[in-house]
């Protein structure tokens, strides 16, 4: 009984978010990977890759608190209470999600809530799958006289309705990420179809840097036929703008509307 009371005396409690990446494990930060080796319990989502869990000593409880994103078997509130219960019990907790924990991904509320009980947080970001994703598919943000600069914008807000943002975003001519926007595609088309871009090049990146990844290339009027044709579903990012015509399967479309016009003539 002596030796458990002074056990729980020695408990510092502390949280480290961690942004997991975009899926490879090997996207991981250094810093992310020494946070996991000092935890007593990972919290971890549905989008992380279970190799990951490996950094953690084997000893450390791994919890699984996230499904897709149509499923609330774990709300905020309950993953809330997870957080700060194991940091009270048992220290060091890492909570381990995909991407980066500013993105989209309530690190905020995850940091107010611990420090509402006085526990030390910390925040290791990660490579957002809205920067990392197309990067790998050779698609950047900005370039030369295509784009000057970009918008990562979600498809639905909370009330489970499009952003307000996405159509100002559709008004500008910079590169546009849609994230969690894949099931709301024609909706989404069609904002950009009324500012008469009909023929911006589009990109959908299904399992972004997975060995599961799916890319689809084309433009915003042949979009949701590709995406259905090609059976993409979440999760999946799309990317506006014209910085897509740089990815290589754009060229067959360059090609295709080239003969086009020049059959018209």
């Amino acid at each position: 009984m002596i030796l458990n009371q002074i056990e729980k005396q020695t408990i510092e409690p502390r949280i480290t978010l961690v942004g997991a990446g975009p899926g490879d494990p090997d996207l991981l930060t250094l810093k992310g990977v020494k946070a996991l080796k000092t935890a007593a319990v990972v919290l971890y989502d549905a989008l992380v890759n279970e190799a990951l869990l490996n950094f953690a000593p084997a000893d450390a409880i791994k919890t699984y608190v996230g499904k897709r994103s149509d499923d609330e078997t774990f709300s905020q509130e309950v993953v809330n209470k997870l957080m700060i219960d194991y940091a009270l019990n048992y220290g060091h907790v890492v909570r381990l999600k995909s991407g980066d924990r500013f993105v989209f991904a309530r690190g905020y509320e995850e940091i107010d809530i611990a420090e509402s009980y006085s526990i030390p947080t910390e925040m290791i970001p990660g490579i957002s799958s809205a920067l990392g994703v197309p990067g790998l598919q050779k698609i950047p943000m900005v370039y030369s006289k295509l784009s000057e600069s970009f918008w990562v914008v979600t498809g639905t807000n909370a009330a489970g309705e499009i952003s307000p943002d996405l159509y100002v975003a559709a008004k500008s001519n910079a590169t546009i990420v849609v994230l969690m926007g894949i099931e709301k595609i024609a909706a989404i088309a069609s904002i950009f179809k009324a500012e008469g871009k009909t023929d911006l090049p589009v990109a959908v990146i299904e399992n972004g840097s997975s060995t599961q990844e799916n890319v689809v290339v084309g433009i915003v009027e042949t979009i949701e036929e590709l995406i259905i044709e090609k059976k993409i579903t979440s999760p999946a990012l799309l990317v506006f703008g014209h910085v897509v015509s740089l990815h290589p399967q754009f060229n067959a479309i360059h090609q295709f509307y080239s003969i086009l016009q020049q059959e018209e003539y």
